[in-house]
Order: C-alpha cells, then structure tokens, then sequence
C-alpha cells in the first residue's frame, strides 16, 4: 500500500469511531508495525489533520475536519449506490427524493473517471414486493424520533383488534415487506414493535420524554438480545 493511501485509510479509521481506536488495532488493520503508524499519526498532525490522542491509550479525529467526496474509491461508491438503491425502494416518500438528491451531488463532485462506478454500480436492490402503503406521515414520524417527542397513535394488530397508545419512538426497522417502529409503550410499560403499516392514525405531541433516546435505544437492545440468546437456548435444548 502507498503511504498516501495508508494515511487516507488512517483518517477513514478515526472517522468510523466515536471513541478512541488504540493504536494496535489500526496497525493490524493496516498490516503495519506500531512504529510506522505512530510515525503517519505523526505526520498527519504535522500537517493540520485534528487527531487527538497518544500511544497505549487511543486516537480521536476531531470534530468539523471531513474529507472531500472525490477521495471515495469504487467500491465505496458501489456501496453508496446499493444503499441509496434500497432506500429509494423501500423508504418511505421523504427518503426517497432524499435518496434520490444524494445520489445528484455525489455525482456533481465526482471526477469523471470515477462517475462510471457511481452511475453503473454493478450491484441490484430486488423490487419491492408487497409492501404495505402507510397511512401516516412517516416524515413526521422520523421527526418526532429526532425531537424525542411523544406520539399518540390508533393501532391495529394482526387480529384487528383496536387500540389507542402512546408511544416513544426510537428508531424505524426497515425490512424487505415493512417497516416496524421500536418504541417504549406507555400501556404496556415496555418496549414494543409497531408494524407501521398498522398505525391508523398519529399525533405527534408536544411532550417530550425525558430518557435519552439512544440510552432507551442501549437497552432495546440489551432485552433483544437477552431473547435472542433464551430463544437459541430454547431450540438447541429440543433438537435431536
């Protein structure tokens, strides 16, 4: 690897953490000695890259420092493509002209050697098969997420029986046939999925809820895999 592409690849490490990366990793990652990437570390800062950090204990990048989308390679961009091709297939109206506005200034900045990649990214999304219409507004659904704002809802289940909830959205799930909203449920003080399909009706409120999301979100995930693993116990304790 040339070293100009070991420091672009050392700046793409730090950009995908939130917390510091030791030293180690990125050496392995790189298949470098410690030596040679405390060195690049080293130069990089010499010249203005915002790395915080020292040796034994981890590197940051720091906030507000980007690089230009003409350093994306092709395989990146065949991976922006197959994203944004699922998203314009299954998201919901909103981000689907946003998807559709990404893949524009991509391809506004990129060279014109690059836009073949880009453009006629070998890789397919399927067709959308038998997703369900929704009947509210998931724009302003996925605002309420962002606010932490609480949402009165009228849901029906799979047997149709009716109810009236309200709700702290976390996060949408989005799969092939639908899209499931993970929420904490003040009826069933819980958490508890909601296929949005079967959401009658919405009102985003004006209270908030104080928890903060991504700790709700911690610990969704924490029960989920909790019944994951019970389930895997289950089934391996009956197979023959």
């Amino acid at each position: 690897m040339r070293r100009a592409d070991r420091l672009l690849r050392i700046i793409q490490m730090l950009r995908r953490h939130r917390r510091p990366v030791i030293g180690g990793r990125m050496a392995e990652e790189l298949e470098v000695s410690l030596r040679t990437l405390y060195r690049d570390i080293a130069d990089l800062i010499t010249d203005g890259v915002p790395i915080r950090g020292e040796a034994g204990v981890g590197y940051v990048l720091g906030e507000g420092y980007d690089l230009p989308p003409l350093m994306f390679k092709s395989d990146e961009l065949e991976a922006i493509m197959l994203g944004l091709g699922w998203v314009k297939g299954r998201g919901d109206k909103a981000l689907q002209r946003a998807a559709e506005d990404v893949v524009a200034k991509i391809g506004t900045v990129l060279p014109e050697a690059l836009r073949p990649f880009f453009y006629d990214a070998p890789l397919i999304t399927p067709p959308k098969f038998g997703m369900p219409e929704d009947k509210v507004d998931m724009g302003a659904l996925r605002v309420a997420i962002r606010a932490q704002s609480k949402v009165h809802i009228a849901y029906g289940d799979e047997r149709g029986a009716a109810s009236s909830r309200v709700i702290w959205p976390l996060a949408i799930s989005y799969f092939d046939s639908q899209r499931i909203v993970v929420a904490w449920c003040e009826l069933r003080k819980g958490f508890r999925h909601f296929r949005t399909d079967r959401i009658n009706a919405m009102n985003v409120l004006a209270e908030k809820y104080r928890e903060p999301r991504l700790k709700l979100l911690s610990q969704w995930k924490v029960e989920r895999e909790a019944e994951d693993h019970k389930s895997r116990e289950t089934w391996a304790s009956t197979a023959e």
